[in-house]
């Protein structure tokens, strides 16, 4: 599958890929710091943002949708930065398709399978009765109860088209539905990627533990570990700490 990608600067290849729920546009500082300096693509993964949706939405065909765009865009090979599910999708990127990949910088997620704590949103969101005439305060109000971070709530509603006759969601919700099995498990194995990894972790966010690491090893020899003072958006809660590791990191 051909992913939308929003593209900006020019040199070597930078990559940006977004987290579930997230879109393309989400890197939006990130990709202008890094555009001074690289050609730097943020995809919109398949079912989110102005990408096809699809019925199937495991980490491999995900990781062949990456594959496939890059190829297209004559973008090959590339640094690709991954955040969340858009990080897992980048570790089985670099596994199957290790030519594609110079480097990796898997941000605050692990190779690992995770348990099913987001499938309440997903729930709420489907729940959500998309009536015309429906405003964001009061679907704010209606996902409240599942919901309770403001931010978490904001951030989902980002995806709520207000703007049609019939209020829809942008990602296709009833296919990420279908698919939270497949995006909490972990990554699908290949031959270690020998290449550089970097995995940033935020040291108040639950995602990457240290026995994580043993995993991390065993999959990226060449895996190094650093970590910011943020929760788990740690490119959004600190993007010029999130920027000095990954511009020192594609430097190398």
């Amino acid at each position: 599958m051909r992913l939308n990608t929003i593209a900006a600067g020019q040199g070597p290849v930078v990559v940006l890929l977004h987290g579930l729920f997230g879109a393309a546009g989400n890197w939006g500082s990130i990709q202008k710091a890094l555009a001074e300096r690289y050609r730097v693509l943020a995809l919109d993964l398949r079912n989110h943002g102005a990408s096809p949706h699809a019925a199937t939405m495991d980490q491999a065909d995900m990781a062949a949708d990456v594959a496939e765009t890059l190829a297209a865009e004559g973008a090959v090979p590339a640094a690709v930065i991954g955040h969340s599910l858009g990080g897992k999708v980048a570790m089985a990127l670099a596994q199957a398709h290790p030519a594609t990949v110079l480097r990796l910088l898997v941000a605050d997620i692990a190779p690992v399978a995770y348990p099913p704590s987001l499938r309440g949103y997903v729930a709420a969101m489907q729940g959500l009765a998309l009536t015309p005439g429906l405003t964001r305060r009061a679907a704010d109000a209606a996902l409240a109860g599942a919901v309770p971070e403001a931010g978490i709530r904001a951030f989902l509603l980002q995806n709520l088209r207000l703007d049609l006759p019939v209020p829809a969601w942008r990602f296709g919700l009833d296919e990420i539905a279908a698919a939270m099995p497949a995006l909490e498990a972990a990554p699908p194995l290949g031959p270690p990627y020998q290449g550089p990894v970097l995995a940033v972790s935020g040291t108040r966010s639950p995602y990457v533990r240290e026995e994580h690491h043993a995993v991390f090893r065993s999959l990226f020899p060449a895996v190094r570990f650093a970590s910011l003072p943020t929760g788990h958006w740690v490119h959004a809660e600190d993007p010029k700490g999130f920027l000095a590791l990954a511009e020192a990191f594609l430097s190398e």
